[in-house]
């Protein structure tokens, strides 16, 4: 379906696989992780909310967190889940703008919030005693402001760009979402502005800046553990930022394969796969990561379950 015309309504998004037989077990695998997604960081929100011994910078922190996964995780999969149902693939060109520009600034989000987060385990293991002096309510309040400012302001001028473009080979889409990589294959406008834009913030800004001010404080805060005398004591500082780094790691990897493998070595069909993942499985494996691996929020989980079983 080849267009060079200076208006687009709509495009038709592809979706995950062409194979017919293949639909109905992809629309209960999505769904299925995106109400396990849903329900499990809803569950980490609300007992962070409700628990008093939960309210320190850590879970406030991860509750932004549990926010931000439910959000991104519903703007990514919320139409292919709806054209599942309907059949209907098409997606309005100013949908498709805002989804675009939503799914974006919740990846930068939390990106930055994951920085947020390490700098927090590196005052509370190399700075114990100023921890809460340091961490204090108006300060975790203005990094998670600051988090969700950049995220919406760093991705605003990409949308932004994207949307004055008029003229596309094609109005079919090669994703199972509005992203601003398989739109610029299909466009015939100018991209260089575009380009330019999208290489200095997705290398810089997307990439390596929050990669360096993530992983930086961990050098201090391994020299740290290493100075601690006793094994007991070095495997609680550890047991603190375990969670933290299995999620940060695993989504910087899922990122990597996604944006910057080159082309030669993955295909289209196996970048969707990766955004797929990003999009269904990571939000899913954060609340299992750190609800398995934390003390605290097992027992304020099980604190609410036998409240419910006294009411019952």
């Amino acid at each position: 379906m080849y267009l060079n015309q200076t208006l687009i309504d709509y495009f038709i998004i592809k979706g995950i696989s062409d194979i017919p037989e293949a639909q109905i077990i992809l629309f209960i695998l999505v769904l299925v992780a995106y109400l396990i997604t849903l329900s499990g960081n809803m569950i980490i929100f609300l007992l962070i909310c409700m628990d008093s011994h939960l309210h320190i910078p850590m879970y406030f922190f991860l509750a932004n967190l549990s926010i931000v996964d439910i959000s991104s995780t519903t703007s990514a999969l919320c139409k292919i889940l709806t054209s599942f149902v309907t059949g209907d693939k098409t997606i309005s060109f100013c949908g498709c703008m805002v989804q675009c520009f939503m799914s974006g600034s919740f990846t930068v989000h939390e990106l930055f919030l994951l920085t947020a987060m390490s700098y927090d385990r590196y005052v509370a293991i190399c700075n114990p005693l100023n921890y809460h002096l340091v961490m204090s309510p108006r300060t975790c309040v203005l990094l998670a402001s600051f988090c969700w400012v950049i995220g919406f302001s760093l991705v605003c001028p990409l949308v932004g760009i994207l949307s004055t473009f008029s003229c596309y080979l094609s109005i079919e889409i090669n994703h199972f979402l509005c992203d601003i990589v398989p739109l610029m294959k299909i466009t015939c406008s100018d991209t260089s502005a575009l380009d330019t834009l999208f290489f200095i913030e997705g290398l810089f800004l997307f990439t390596i800046a929050p990669f360096l001010l993530t992983f930086m404080p961990y050098i201090f805060i391994i020299a740290a553990i290493l100075k601690i005398n006793s094994d007991t004591g070095r495997r609680k500082a550890f047991y603190t930022c375990s969670s933290h780094l299995t999620v940060v790691t695993l989504l910087y990897t899922i990122l990597v394969c996604q944006y910057l493998t080159p082309s030669s070595a993955s295909t289209l069909d196996s970048k969707k796969l990766y955004t797929l993942f990003n999009a269904a499985a990571v939000p899913l494996l954060n609340p299992l990561i750190y609800s398995l691996k934390n003390k605290a929020v097992k027992a304020a989980l099980r604190k609410r379950l036998n409240l419910c079983k006294v009411i019952i």
